[in-house]
């Protein structure tokens, strides 16, 4: 069975945790990189900033008392519009249900806010990413993203409506 977790400034470590095995084992799917959240950027009040965001949901899920895997939801600038980001399952939870939970965690919290539209990016290339938002409804707009570290692949935009 999958828990999930809801998270607080004060559990930055669990999320610190993910975070950083998310940047080592799937570098290819973010447009942040490892090394940025080390060293220097490794900092307590930095990890406490990010799960502080105005208006924002962090979760964790949980699979057999382990987490395996973490998801954001952000509100944008756009009236009506949030984000799903910083979505990542480790190898031990894939394949078990744990990327499906966490985007209808998101989509939940979402629709309580009352959103409209709930959109996320993600790279070229990663087959399981598309797949997974895919088969949650999600569609690509058309739009590319930002340009990933590597200089040459760029974020395409996907959305879903919320709209009943």
């Amino acid at each position: 069975m999958i828990e999930t977790r809801v998270l607080g400034e004060g559990d930055w470590k669990s999320w610190r945790e993910l975070r950083l095995a998310a940047l080592t084992e799937a570098a290819y799917a973010f447009g942040s990189q490892l090394a940025d959240w080390q060293g220097d950027g490794d900092r307590e009040e930095r990890w406490r900033a990010r799960l502080a965001i105005p208006g924002s949901y962090n979760v964790v899920a949980v699979l057999d008392g382990q987490p395996v895997g973490m998801a954001s939801g952000v509100p944008t600038e756009q009236d009506g519009v949030v984000e799903l980001i910083s979505m990542y399952v480790a190898p031990v939870g894939r394949g078990r249900g744990v990327g499906d939970h966490l985007v209808r965690a998101v989509e939940q919290w979402a629709r309580l806010v009352g959103a409209g539209t709930l959109r996320l990016a993600v790279v070229e290339g990663n087959r399981n990413a598309w797949s997974l938002y895919r088969r949650n409804g999600f569609r690509d707009t058309g739009e590319l993203g930002d340009l990933m570290p590597d200089g040459v692949r760029r974020e395409h935009l996907l959305a879903k409506s919320l709209a009943d």
